[in-house]
């Protein structure tokens, strides 16, 4: 019989700026309480998972050393729990849950938890490279540009003016405001101990755990504040801070099971994993693959974009979003419905699981069946998730929490 894997729980952290509230708290250290928070909230026996497979773009430093396992040594579960980190640029968080998903439906595993973690304060964007180019193998056949530059040109390309970029961006402050005063986010994050290390050793009074809003989010955000911004990217480029993705520090994680195992443990599903894609486009270009795997995804699983109740489109820069609406026709109220990167930001390792985490809770609160995460990442690649919800009557996970 063939398995299926399901998410039984998923969490994150609230998304702090860069040097701002999560600054002091070392990455591994961040995804071990992410770990052992979400142990909790599912309600499994930690014995049960079998591995830990984490995202992290920068993987030096402390968030070297494979933090998948430093992690799960550090949140204290069994040392029969392995851990592997992967790369697959903005999208590891998300690739980490395909690993997960792709281990339990070929019967290899039955409990993973897949997620991801980034410190873009302690550990700078492009410390894994050191500096060091591509090679010559490489860059005499493409033209190899900055990701904002690509923005600009995807931007041009299909049409898409500054004013259009902004309002976007508008928007999502807007949205993401709006979800944190209604209380949507609520259920998916996670209160962050005043002494992460005491709290992990369960010394005595780590200090009361600490909840955050999303750092990033600007409710006063207006299209005039924006239009003074100057461009980030060269002098005629159309995006700056403000209309693409904050630098930040988060972790996520989620629980992926086979479907067997969540009936007999008593999990209660928030959905199941339907399919995972992935595609490579053209690098000098590069950010325009969510369009091409949103086409390939929607076919491997026989469905259309009619039959997707939400959209994910990570917001790496406005023009991303917007050329991929271009392309499919999909209408404001189903992409992106409570903010996304430009307001929450964009820890690169965490992204894809802290999407996720979202995508699954607002289908629930929605009572949505199917939703779509799709991401761009670096050197031209794209991937794509696609879920559908559990029934309301069987769903819980991170809420009992």
């Amino acid at each position: 019989m063939t398995e299926t894997a399901v998410v039984a729980a998923a969490v994150r952290t609230p998304l702090g700026r860069r040097r701002g509230v999560l600054a002091g708290v070392r990455p591994d250290e961040l995804l071990a309480l992410t770990l052992r928070e979400l142990v909790a909230r599912a309600g499994i026996e930690p014995a049960l998972i079998e591995d830990v497979v984490a995202g992290c773009v920068n993987a030096v430093g402390e968030q070297g050393r494979n933090i998948a396992r430093v992690a799960a040594l550090a949140a204290g579960l069994p040392e029969s729990v392995a851990g592997m980190t992967l790369n697959r640029m903005c999208g590891s968080g998300q690739q980490a849950v395909h690993a997960a998903a792709h281990a339990v439906l070929s019967g290899q595993q039955d409990a993973v938890i897949a997620g991801g973690v980034e410190s873009m304060s302690r550990v700078p964007m492009g410390a894994d490279a050191m500096g060091v180019e591509p090679p010559e193998s490489v860059t005499a056949r493409y033209e190899l540009i900055g990701q904002g530059v690509a923005a600009d040109r995807i931007a041009r390309r299909w049409g898409i003016g500054r004013s259009e970029l902004d309002a976007f961006a508008v928007r999502s402050h807007a949205r993401a405001d709006a979800a944190w005063r209604s209380g949507r986010y609520d259920d998916e994050t996670m209160a962050i101990p005043t002494d992460p290390t005491a709290a992990l050793l369960g010394r005595a009074d780590p200090g009361p755990g600490a909840r955050i809003v999303d750092e990033g989010i600007r409710p006063d955000s207006t299209p005039a504040a924006l239009a003074a911004l100057a461009p980030a990217f060269g002098p005629d480029g159309l995006h700056h801070a403000g209309n693409s993705s904050q630098l930040t520090d988060g972790a996520a994680a989620v629980l992926v099971c086979a479907e067997s195992v969540a009936a007999a443990t008593g999990l209660r599903p928030l959905g199941r994993i339907r399919a995972t894609a992935v595609v490579g486009v053209d690098p000098t270009l590069m950010l325009h693959g969510v369009i091409p795997v949103t086409h390939r995804i929607l076919a491997r699983a026989g469905l259309t974009l009619d039959d997707i109740d939400l959209f994910e489109v990570n917001e790496a820069f406005a023009s991303v979003p917007l050329a991929w609406q271009r392309d499919t026709g999909v209408a404001d109220d189903r992409l992106n419905v409570n903010g996304g990167a430009i307001a929450l930001g964009h820890p690169t390792g965490c992204s894809g699981a802290r999407i996720l985490t979202t995508l699954l809770h607002e289908l629930r609160r929605r009572g949505g069946r199917y939703g779509l995460q799709v991401m761009c990442t670096g050197g031209g690649m794209a991937t794509a998730t696609l879920v559908e919800a559990a029934p309301a009557e069987t769903s819980g996970g991170a809420t009992d929490g």
